[in-house]
């Protein structure tokens, strides 16, 4: 890293440009870039955790542990192993689902009925107990705070109804409640539209080592993978819908059904249900090299680590977010995007956007702009 100039946080972050109503790949352009392949390289092994976890401040703490997992898989010893790896991944990411919700959810989702719903969340978010670490064993507090902050009816029975209704129970749910977040959930069904997702996109490499060890060898041999995905030569969608445990059950996968799996498996976090929700995995993928993959809230996260034997530095770091899935240029938020009559009128045309925003979540910053905004810009620079 030494000479490197690194630019601000939002440099590093990126950023979407949704150009509704464009066709792949014109509608969803990215300016996310492989930091973690630069500015990894040539670290010392055991800085390579902290340093993922500060460039991937978001979700830093499944970063973090999916760095220690493929050091860990590509010089077994070099590093202690991370202890407590279910317990780890279910508190952050129950937060993590928690501060989305109650963050993002309000600033996209809200409409008519559902638009004072920022400073309820905000107070809402104010009260939630903190899972931390360190602490005892946080999760009846939680439950609590589900039942009559977000639910207003006990956890495990939202669940019961989950699974047994799937989005109609979704439906009778946010019409029974007039509080912040069923006003939000009620107001989003609106918009919803389009076929469901196809099960069969679902990103599942870490079904077996076989698998991952393909994986691995694309991204050794084909660096620009990580920033362009492809699984068995096709885009693939990751969430808390594509999990091995099953969590979405069998929901059909619109965008507005996918904001259901996500308080389905909140409520399958707070409760556990006597096994982990979330899996986690490492391989050995070559030579000092290892694959690590984990289940954090908004998919599936991979990253991939060469150690040099001798002077125990990174030779090679790559990571595959589950934002480079899902919000491939060509990927489920492209063809849906591009199905979007870019005449409606703006803020229906907003809110359609924001709908697809809050389903598949993204870790960067996004812009709208007008598919005629979009051509002029073209026609100028020359490209049309």
């Amino acid at each position: 890293m030494s000479g490197m100039a690194l630019p601000g946080l939002q440099g590093l972050a990126g950023a979407l440009r949704i150009t509704p109503g464009a066709p792949p790949p014109h509608g969803l352009q990215s300016s996310r870039q492989d930091w973690a392949a630069r500015l990894g390289h040539g670290v010392p092994a055991a800085s390579l955790p902290g340093l993922m976890a500060s460039l991937f401040n978001l979700c830093s703490h499944a970063h973090r542990l999916c760095s220690q997992l493929a050091i860990g898989a590509a010089a077994p010893g070099l590093l202690p192993p991370p202890s407590d790896v279910a317990e780890r991944l279910r508190r952050e990411t129950a937060l993590e689902h928690i501060r989305r919700i109650g963050l993002d959810w309000p600033r996209l989702l809200a409409t008519g009925s559902g638009e004072g719903a920022a400073p309820a969340a905000a107070a809402a978010l104010r009260r939630c107990p903190q899972p931390a670490q360190d602490a005892g064993d946080p999760w009846p507090a939680l439950r609590d705070w589900l039942q009559h902050t977000l639910l207003h009816m006990p956890v495990a029975d939202w669940l019961a109804a989950w699974r047994a209704g799937g989005t109609d129970w979704l439906c009778t749910w946010s019409q029974r409640h007039t509080a912040w977040l069923p006003a939000l959930v009620r107001a989003a069904r609106t918009t919803d539209a389009g076929a469901p997702l196809a099960p069969d996109a679902a990103l599942r490499p870490h079904t077996d080592a076989s698998s991952l060890c393909m994986l691995g060898a694309t991204l050794a041999l084909k660096p620009a993978f990580a920033l362009r995905p492809l699984w068995n030569g096709a885009c693939a969608h990751t969430g808390p819908w594509s999990r091995l445990s099953g969590a979405a059950d069998d929901a059909p996968l619109t965008p507005w059904a996918l904001l259901g799996t996500r308080l389905a498996e909140l409520c399958q976090l707070s409760l556990d249900e006597g096994g982990a929700v979330l899996g986690s995995g490492a391989v050995a993928t070559g030579p000092r090299r290892g694959l690590a993959w984990v289940e954090m809230a908004r998919g599936l996260l991979v990253h991939q680590v060469e150690v040099d034997a001798a002077s125990q530095r990174v030779l090679a770091c790559r990571v595959v977010a589950p934002t480079e899935w899902n919000f491939h240029p060509h990927g489920a938020v492209a063809q849906r995007l591009a199905r979007l009559d870019p005449d409606l009128p703006p803020a229906e045309l907003a809110r359609r956007v924001h709908l697809l925003l809050a389903a598949f979540d993204p870790c960067v910053p996004f812009g709208i702009e007008r598919l005629g905004t979009a051509r002029a810009a073209m026609r100028e620079a020359g490209h049309a």
